[in-house]
């Protein structure tokens, strides 16, 4: 407000004192003294009143998000791979139904789909979820059969990967309406009695000729939308004799994937470990030679090899952080420069731009 209109709200008060007085509305007795009238400001109440909506806001935001909770969609991209995109949905008592429910075409993850990405299930599914004693079980209306046969693989993935994101959830078992799989209904993929991550995803088997004697490990590789990069697991083999896992990974990422697979690596072929990987307290520590930096001089670490490092190791069990080493010196930074002076642990959930 002017500091000419508080003057003339003042003005007008004090005349309309003197008038009262004058006309002897009081019962014609002398007036008494009469304190001078307060001046009104507008200006400070109007600032009042925006500090006291900013903090309802600011509470209504807070409430917001605590009726949001961030949760993995696995998707289809453009490649065909299946993705985890972690999008914010409703906080329900039934968020693993909620989730699966969000796997739907046509369905409520419409109107928040990331560019380049599909979901897995036909349109108009229904679906429900029930857990006990670390079993989901996810049963299906017969609207579940409207897929496409080069789809069966990546929805069986999608919906077992979705549903074990959850802690409460180790493997999962599908029905229609009530009557358990055994196969899948329009290629005949059969399904185990017990589905989990065991069974991998985007599988890998372009190098082996023989899987009888090999044993599943994913690690992640990096895909491309328009500019911005996100992380795909890949389940590959490896030999069976192969016991250390750790090492198994760190070659798996200097190999990178294979041609067919339209993804990419920050690992370059002389990268190498200096000595065995050490695995104490649930943290792997890595000693590399220099070609694990992006920046020799200042000893800089790329996020997207550190990204696909970490996640790569903690899908094993007993690993939930990685210190790094080169040449022996944990005195490293990240890609923004700034020191790496703790483990570094794997990220809540994966995938979490929009693109």
């Amino acid at each position: 407000m002017s500091k000419v209109y508080k003057a003339t709200v003042v003005s007008a008060i004090l005349a309309s004192s003197v008038l009262l007085s004058g006309c002897g509305l009081l019962g014609g007795e002398k007036s008494s003294k009469i304190d001078p009238p307060k001046e009104v400001s507008y200006e400070n109440d109007a600032s009042a009143l925006e500090e006291s909506e900013g903090e309802e806001k600011t509470e209504a935001t807070k409430e917001a998000g605590k009726q949001a909770v961030k949760t993995e969609l696995y998707l289809i991209d453009k490649n065909g791979y299946v993705v985890p995109q972690t999008i914010e949905l409703p906080n329900s008592q039934g968020v693993a139904k909620q989730a699966l429910e969000h796997l739907v075409a046509n369905g409520p993850v419409s109107n928040i789909l990331p560019n380049g990405f599909r979901p897995v299930l036909p349109a108009d599914t229904e679906v429900d979820v029930n857990i006990e004693k670390g079993v989901a079980v996810a049963d299906f209306s017969p609207e579940f059969k409207n897929y496409k046969k080069e789809d069966e693989l990546k929805i069986l993935q999608a919906i077992t990967w979705t549903l074990t994101q959850f802690d409460s959830v180790k493997t999962v078992k599908l029905q229609i309406n009530g009557h358990e799989l055994k196969e899948m209904p329009v290629n005949g993929t059969p399904i185990d009695e017990k589905l989990s991550r065991a069974q991998g995803i985007n599988l890998d088997t372009s190098d082996v000729t023989d899987i009888t004697n090999t044993k599943p490990l994913t690690v992640y590789y990096v895909g491309e939308e328009k500019g911005n990069n996100y992380y795909v697991p890949v389940t590959k083999r490896v030999s069976e004799s192969n016991e250390d896992n750790i090492a198994a990974v760190i070659e798996e990422l200097i190999k990178g994937p294979s041609y067919t697979f339209n993804l990419m690596s920050d690992f370059v072929g002389d990268v190498e470990l200096l000595e065995s990987p050490k695995l104490a307290d649930k943290k792997v520590i890595l000693n590399f030679n220099e070609s694990i930096l992006a920046s020799f001089k200042e000893k800089k670490i790329s996020k997207t090899m550190l990204d696909a490092l970490v996640l790569s190791l903690t899908e094993q069990k007993g690993i939930e952080s990685v210190e790094l080493q080169v040449k022996g010196s944990a005195k490293l930074l990240d890609e923004e420069g700034k020191p790496m002076t703790e483990p570094v642990t794997r990220p809540e959930k994966v995938n979490t731009g929009s693109y």
